[in-house]
């Protein structure tokens, strides 16, 4: 036994795991999200704050606690490092799919992310290193890409903190933010379209593609966006398909027209055309709609029979002599428009529409053309 305590005694210690604290100068970790399109950008980074230990270093940020340019760390031998763009463990920016920085593209990934602070302008750094202590082990082999940006002036921020300023479908402005400096990144998705196609593919090929009504609205959404042409036709022609679960209605035939016409198929699509004009599931409101569509792409001839169409099969109806107003409008022919527009003010079903034809009949009593 005492032999047994011995061993035991002079053994190698076993590291249990670490306990959890907070971390390293209370520099809490936080993470901001934001979709661009169908592509994912997150970045996850350390907060540090102004104040601390009690003493405010307001003014002392930029230039001194962040160096301008580059600066000798201490540690590691890295006389010439960068600094972290936050605090603590490395800022990682994360992208689902590619994207562009500033205007370079960056494949899609987790990246280190540094920066070379500067007053007039501060170099951005994606590195492939992600699981190191801030810039002490920054190694530029490992660099992806650098990219420039200007620094503005900000709205005081206590915390560093990313956040994103700007968001638009296919883009968005991402802007390091501390004291009262702002360091913006852009970022874009030029393939916005095709990345949603591409997940409709897939989605089409599970218990999606079961329901007509996604077929008809990936191939909208193709024809709209002018992508995936041949893809938007048979998407239509599986919604109009009764044999794999499609319908024949006003809405399927007439994406059935447009993904014709848009494949060059000009004669079906005239067909499927009249096919869904007399199709019983047609309302006024559908084919109200369907004038203005092709008002919109500058094909009035066509919009006004569509119009008069509306007025005879639904006679003296919401919206009906709307229409017939637009139509009439488009033609050049504002006395007629006019008298439309007066009927169309006594049907409106809400105020919103009221005011609306209110404003729309100024400007034809005014002569204007209207939109």
């Amino acid at each position: 036994m005492k032999k047994l305590l011995a061993a035991l005694l002079v053994s190698t210690p076993v590291f249990a795991q670490a306990l959890s604290s907070p971390p390293s100068g209370d520099n809490q970790r936080s993470t901001v999200t934001q979709q661009i399109g169908p592509v994912t950008v997150s970045i996850e980074y350390s907060s540090p704050h102004v104040m601390h230990n009690g003493v405010d270093r307001r003014g002392k940020i930029w230039g001194t606690l962040v160096p301008y340019g580059m600066t000798d760390l201490g540690f590691n031998g890295c006389k010439n490092c960068f600094w972290r763009a936050g605090a603590n463990e490395n800022t990682v920016f994360t992208a689902s799919d590619d994207v562009k920085v500033q205007g370079q593209p960056l494949k899609a990934g987790r990246y280190g992310l540094h920066m070379i602070p500067g007053k007039e302008s501060f170099t951005v750094i994606f590195s492939k290193n992600v699981s190191s202590w801030g810039s002490f082990f920054y190694d530029p082999s490992e660099d992806v890409l650098r990219v420039e940006t200007k620094p503005a002036k900000s709205a005081y921020h206590e915390w560093l903190t990313y956040e994103f300023t700007e968001r638009e479908p296919a883009k968005a402005t991402v802007a390091l933010q501390w004291e009262e400096l702002s360091v913006p990144i852009s970022i874009t998705v030029d393939n916005a379209s095709q990345l949603y196609i591409a997940q409709m593919r897939d989605q089409l090929r599970g218990t999606t593609g079961f329901d007509w009504h996604n077929y008809q609205q990936a191939a909208d959404y193709a024809l709209k966006n002018k992508v995936a042409l041949p893809d938007a036709l048979a998407w239509a022609q599986k919604a109009t398909t009764p044999a794999v679960g499609g319908q024949e209605n006003f809405a399927t035939l007439m994406t059935l027209s447009n993904a014709q016409a848009a494949n060059g198929k000009t004669d079906d699509a005239a067909k499927t055309e009249q096919k869904a004009l007399s199709d019983p599931s047609a309302k006024p409101i559908d084919l109200h709609l369907a004038g203005r569509a092709l008002l919109a792409s500058g094909k009035k001839d066509q919009a006004m029979k569509i119009f008069q169409l509306n007025a005879q099969r639904f006679p003296d109806q919401w919206p009906v002599h709307v229409g017939l107003m637009r139509g009439y409008a488009a033609m050049g022919d504002n006395t007629k428009a006019l008298a439309e527009a007066k009927l169309a003010i006594k049907q409106a079903p809400d105020e919103g529409n009221r005011k609306n034809l209110e404003g729309v009949m100024k400007s034809l009593e005014a002569g204007k053309k209207i939109d």
